[in-house]
């Protein structure tokens, strides 16, 4: 005879209500609203868009009132990429339509994480009338691991 003791299915049914209870907690966490604005650094987080194609990762990012002199690209690793940006003026809050909350921001500043394996060192960067495109050719190279 076998020892085991089979577990009821009430027990099964809250083991089941458990995990979607916590992958909804993770998920609720994932979506949190946070403001996209940093009142000490002066700092706001511009728009940004990307596309990932079979040869190449292209980040769009939207700079309005930035002077393109002050547009920095930097790859802080293989999959993250940190931009920053000064603007021409200083905008507040209250000029965006936000009454709630005081400050003013001049400069832009993100990181942006690219899912799939990238040549950081390949980087081309276009800036154009406040919209700054990065294209990234992505690797094709995969290194599988030998057990």
């Amino acid at each position: 005879m076998s020892s085991r003791r089979r577990r009821s299915i009430f027990d099964l049914i809250d083991e089941y209500f458990d995990e979607w209870e916590e992958l909804f907690e993770r998920f609720g966490e994932q979506l949190a609203e946070r403001p996209s604005w940093n009142q000490k650094t002066c700092a706001v987080e511009p728009l940004r868009d990307m596309i990932v194609t079979p040869t190449e990762v292209i980040v769009t990012v939207d700079l309005p009132y930035t002077e393109e002199s002050t547009v920095q690209v930097k790859a802080l690793d293989e999959k993250t990429l940190e931009i920053s940006a000064k603007m021409k003026r200083k905008i507040r809050l209250e000029e965006l339509g936000i009454t709630h909350y005081k400050g003013e921001f001049q400069t832009f500043h993100c990181q942006t994480r690219i899912p799939v394996p990238v040549q950081m060192d390949k980087m081309a960067i276009r800036f154009k009338k406040g919209i700054l495109e990065v294209c990234i050719p992505r690797k094709h190279e995969y290194a599988i691991p030998v057990e």
